[in-house]
């Protein structure tokens, strides 16, 4: 087995901002495993708000290389490694290398008769009026993902759904509010007709919603990175967002989808921004979401070639094995 490590960098169309960050450019690692002739490839991101940056990946993954050029198994880099975006790029390498050894797509490795996504296009943090505008630039889209902070949430919301009466909405705090606001601002957006909240209060703050029945659901992301965390901390979210950097990778990400479905849980794949060699595995957990936010490549300059293409409307067509799997 030889492992390559690269660093990857790509520029955004313009800077996105969420609750207390703003995103320049995409700064991805991506792996490549060649064995017997064959080639497999993933790429990771990471989680900005655990230091899980570009540099930790990278001192992460020429860490393991010695291991998998050893022979070191998905299964075994996923009890060695922890889940973070290193092995994430590196566990949907793996999974692209089998499907390549074996001949065999990646559906037919999870059992799964793949069917077209619709994905959420995503507004960024701006005025009242550059989020309506922006929404209205977004026609094509059926589902709008809002990020939002405390300024203004409800006045913000109000403008895009002038804007846009005929869009599902659905809002990410990105862990902006405060109890005491969440209480405050639901009323409003359940009459704007708002389908999700995701993450309203900061990781570790769980707790303040034990016994709060809110009439709208609530979302899982920063709270539930993986599934030791999904154990402790998923009762008091009623949708789970599984994003691949923040689990390690598919491996992990399938098995919070069985967990979380035995549960009665619904299911959200998000990503961490990326192209669409992030996108392609995720788009495997989109098979099981009620909520599919897959809209990273949109989100950057140029995509890489051969990616997933994206339809009017949101739709995003099947990927071929050329991209990934």
């Amino acid at each position: 087995m030889k492992m390559t490590i690269e660093r990857k960098d790509f520029a955004l169309h313009s800077p996105f901002v969420i609750t207390g960050y703003t995103f320049l450019e995409l700064n991805a690692v991506w792996v490549t495993l060649e064995k017997d002739g064959f080639t497999g490839r993933g790429e990771g991101v990471g989680a900005y708000y655990l230091g899980d940056d570009q540099a930790k990946m990278l001192r992460d993954l020429e860490e393991i290389k010695p291991r998998v050029e050893q022979g070191a198994t998905r299964q075994d880099i996923n009890e060695i490694m922890p889940p973070n975006g290193a092995r994430n790029a590196l566990d949907s390498a793996m999974w692209d290398l089998e499907c390549k050894i074996r001949g065999a797509s990646i559906w037919e490795l999870v059992g799964l008769k793949p069917k077209q996504l619709n994905t959420v296009a995503t507004i960024g943090i701006g005025t009242q009026e550059q989020m309506a505008t922006r929404a209205k630039e977004l026609g094509d889209f059926s589902n709008l993902k809002i990020k939002l902070d405390d300024h203004e949430p409800v006045e913000k919301l109000t403008a895009i759904r002038a804007a846009r009466p005929d869009a599902n909405l659905v809002v990410d705090v990105n862990q902006g509010w405060q109890f005491e606001q969440l209480i405050k601002f639901i009323p409003a957006l359940s009459d704007l007709g708002i389908k999700m909240i995701e993450q309203p209060l900061a990781r570790g703050n769980d707790s303040e919603l034990d016994g709060f029945v809110s009439p709208i659901p609530l979302g899982g992301d920063e709270s539930v990175l993986n599934l030791s965390e999904y154990e402790a901390n998923s009762k008091n979210f009623q949708v789970i967002n599984i994003k691949l950097d923040k689990c390690g990778g598919l491996t992990e990400a399938l098995q919070i989808v069985d967990v979380a479905q035995k549960d009665g849980k619904s299911i959200m794949v998000g990503n961490m921004t990326g192209t669409s060699l992030s996108m392609a595995p995720a788009y495997v957990i989109g098979q099981h979401s009620e909520f599919v936010d897959i809209d990273g490549p949109l989100l950057i300059a140029k995509d890489i070639p051969n990616g997933l293409n994206y339809l009017p409307g949101g739709k995003v067509e099947v990927f071929s094995p050329t991209l990934w799997g």
